[in-house]
């Protein structure tokens, strides 16, 4: 009941008030439409808020990490400088110890050039020389080299007399003939004026072997063509050459020039050679 009663009387008071109170009520109920908004406002902002500060703190975490790298960074800048400047500066030794090097080596290759006009001009004069003995010997020994028995060759300063052993000894023999001894006295002048040179006489058979009573003085082409070598070489001594540009050499028959199946053959391979070569 009394619920009720005070439902009467509010509805009473109600209706005596609504005339004066309809502009209340709009005014009211604008500004309630305007809190709605402004709470409505402020929720989305207190959601952008709460955004905002995610993304300030992951922005706050990158620029940290941007920091710290930029500080790696820093260092390693700093080291590769350092580095930098280390291989800068051992270039720079380099540099300055190779232009020395350079300058050396020029100097050193003048030397060398000075060198090897010196040695050319050294060459060329033997090489006259030899020439010159070559030529003064084919002056010397025309006869025998027209009668085949003599032959002279000159090749890259090499220069070699080739003796049949028919003008010097007798068959089986090795003391020089009284003839050979002449071919030889042909030669004597020209080689004593060899200073550069060293003069080997060589020894050389054919394949046939010795046989008979000869067989003890030479039991094989080994003995006779020393034989023969050394006297050759003894009777260039005697005759003035200094001893110590000559030599004996024996090679038997192991160095043939021609065919030992003929009878020509056979008598090319049976020879003296005379040969001018380098000093030891």
């Amino acid at each position: 009941m009394i619920k009720r009663f005070l439902i009467i009387v509010v509805g009473g008071m109600f209706l005596l008030s609504a005339g004066g109170c309809l502009v209340a009520e709009s005014t009211y109920l604008k500004k309630v439409e305007e809190a709605d908004g402004v709470s409505k406002e402020l929720g989305e902002l207190q959601q952008t808020h709460k955004k905002l500060i995610v993304e300030n703190a992951a922005l706050k975490t990158k620029y940290k990490r941007l920091n710290e790298d930029a500080d790696i960074l820093a260092g390693e800048k700093k080291q590769l400088e350092g580095i930098l400047r280390a291989k800068s500066d051992t270039l720079s030794k380099n540099i300055s110890e190779l232009r020395q090097q350079v300058a050396d080596l020029k100097v050193e290759n003048g030397k060398l050039n000075d060198d090897i006009s010196e040695l050319q001009k050294a060459k060329e004069e033997k090489v006259k020389e030899v020439s010159g003995t070559y030529e003064q010997l084919l002056a010397n020994m025309k006869n025998e080299i027209s009668q085949g028995q003599v032959t002279i060759s000159e090749l890259k300063g090499k220069l070699t007399v080739n003796l049949e052993a028919a003008i010097l000894f007798d068959s089986g023999k090795a003391d020089v003939k009284t003839e050979g001894l002449d071919i030889l006295n042909k030669m004597v002048e020209t080689l004593k004026g060899v200073k550069d040179k060293a003069i080997r006489i060589e020894g050389h058979t054919d394949v046939v072997q010795i046989s008979g009573a000869l067989a003890r003085t030479f039991p094989t082409n080994w003995e006779l063509s020393a034989a023969r070598a050394i006297n050759v070489t003894k009777f260039l001594q005697q005759q003035g050459i200094d001893p110590r540009n000559l030599s004996a050499a024996a090679f038997a028959e192991y160095k043939p020039v021609a065919d030992n199946g003929t009878k020509e053959g056979r008598a090319k391979n049976r020879r003296i050679e005379i040969t001018l070569v380098a000093k030891d």
